[in-house]
């Protein structure tokens, strides 16, 4: 019999979308900082965590603190337990078609790392093209970079338009036979635009390429579906999902997670191992998990992912979205103050510049008013340098926050810009 956390439901069935009771469920947001209260606004960094989910780590380091796997006492048993259970609630909620194609990581950064070195490395070569957007994070241009220098492949480049949208006209120029895979972000970090990666996954597989899909921002905000994208692999990080941080996902079609080798060495991912007779691997997931996991982050994973499905993916997305409107109308307002990314479609992210004021001197003077932005080049320089910025002020949106709060930020940032220009 295990014991989890994890395996205690949450009650919220139907229930409305009540933002000032769900508030109570994040210890952090009764805080102050420098005498103000908190207004958190920098979730597409990382988003805070309910307690429902801070709680795991206690029960499981007081009651069943165990290594997994491979252990026959009950400890064992109720870690590997939990640890499964999360990778199941995963797929549920990724609607992958099996458990095992739910590879824990890092983040999405090692996930996205894991395709270039195990998939890429033993399948591209010269000749062969990796398609990815301007919108990207580095952790999906950085490691195709590393490997093009090594394997000699050649990297094009997807271009956005004046709205910060991937022009769709250019990439499908772009692909042809030679594209071996598309690397593309389901929502961009910077500017908050929504891909149309359903899409673009069905124009890249006419090509026979794959499409690596980077959902570090989409998972937070929008319902996602591996199996309607009909995405090759798909990856996101349990710090932006209400989770910890240090813990992530890979998804991948079971043939190609078959197919490809693995990429680190050791305990857990193998069959045998024998000096005279070499070495046989495990089957997936395990042969991509090498070592000691993080065991009680990816149960805690699973509690968080529990926590929004109780809340509704939907419902947070939409009040997002009423944030995001609310927060747009009212910087539009404001003298001097431009927006980067005005797509059509985008999630709760609001980037910016002010005229005359350098946006990490906007962002220290704002945080002494209790507000809490995102400033800097945001892990993509490529994009901002091409809207001709090298920083942005990034306020951006979780279920926990209000209008109100959008209103706090708004009269923070108006004095701030007075005291700067």
């Amino acid at each position: 019999m295990s014991h989890s956390v994890i395996e205690k439901p949450l009650a919220r069935a139907n229930a409305p979308f009540d933002v000032v009771a769900l508030r109570e469920e994040f210890p952090v947001l009764s805080r102050e900082v420098h005498g103000k209260p908190l207004v958190y606004l920098d979730n597409a960094a990382t988003s805070q965590t309910p307690r429902q989910v801070i709680e795991v780590f206690g029960d499981y380091y007081s009651r069943y603190n165990a290594n997994i796997h491979r252990g026959l006492h009950t400890l064992a048993d109720e870690a590997t337990a939990a640890f499964e259970g999360a990778r199941h609630r995963v797929k549920a909620f990724l609607n992958a078609e099996d458990a095992r194609q739910v590879i824990f990581t890092r983040g999405t950064t090692e996930a996205i790392n894991l395709v270039a070195q195990s998939w890429g490395r033993s399948q591209l070569a010269a000749g062969d093209e990796v398609l990815i957007s301007m919108l990207e994070h580095h952790s999906n241009i950085v490691p195709w970079q590393l490997l093009a220098a090594e394997r000699g492949f050649t990297i094009k480049v997807i271009p956005v338009d004046s709205q910060g949208a991937l022009d769709m006209t250019a990439y499908r120029a772009l692909l042809s036979e030679r594209t071996k895979l598309v690397a593309v972000n389901h929502v961009s970090n910077a500017l908050g635009t929504i891909n149309p990666v359903k899409e673009m996954a069905t124009l890249a597989h006419q090509y026979g390429a794959l499409i690596l899909i980077d959902g570090a921002q989409a998972a937070p905000h929008l319902k996602v579906d591996v199996q309607a994208i009909d995405a090759d692999f798909y990856a996101f990080s349990g710090h932006k999902v209400y989770g910890p941080t240090g813990v992530g996902v890979l998804y991948g079609k079971k043939s190609l997670l078959d197919a490809m080798p693995p990429w680190q060495g050791g305990g857990e991912m193998i069959k045998t191992v024998s000096f005279d007779l070499g070495t046989t691997y495990a089957e997936i997931p395990h042969k991509f998990e090498a070592g000691t996991p993080a065991i009680a982050e990816v149960i805690a994973l699973g509690r968080a992912i529990e926590w929004m499905e109780s809340v509704g993916v939907g419902a947070i997305g939409a009040w997002e979205g009423v944030l995001l409107d609310h927060a747009t109308q009212a910087v539009s307002q404001i003298e001097g103050l431009r927006i980067l990314g005005t797509a059509p479609h985008k999630a709760g992210v609001l980037s910016f510049v002010v005229e005359g004021a350098h946006s990490q001197d906007i962002g220290l003077l704002i945080d002494q008013l209790g507000v809490a932005i995102r400033t800097g080049h945001h892990c993509a320089q490529p994009l901002l340098h091409h809207f001709g910025v090298d920083a942005t002020c990034r306020a951006s949106f979780a279920a926990y926050n209000t209008l109100e709060e959008v209103d706090s930020f708004i009269e923070a940032l108006q004095r701030v810009i007075g005291m700067v220009r």
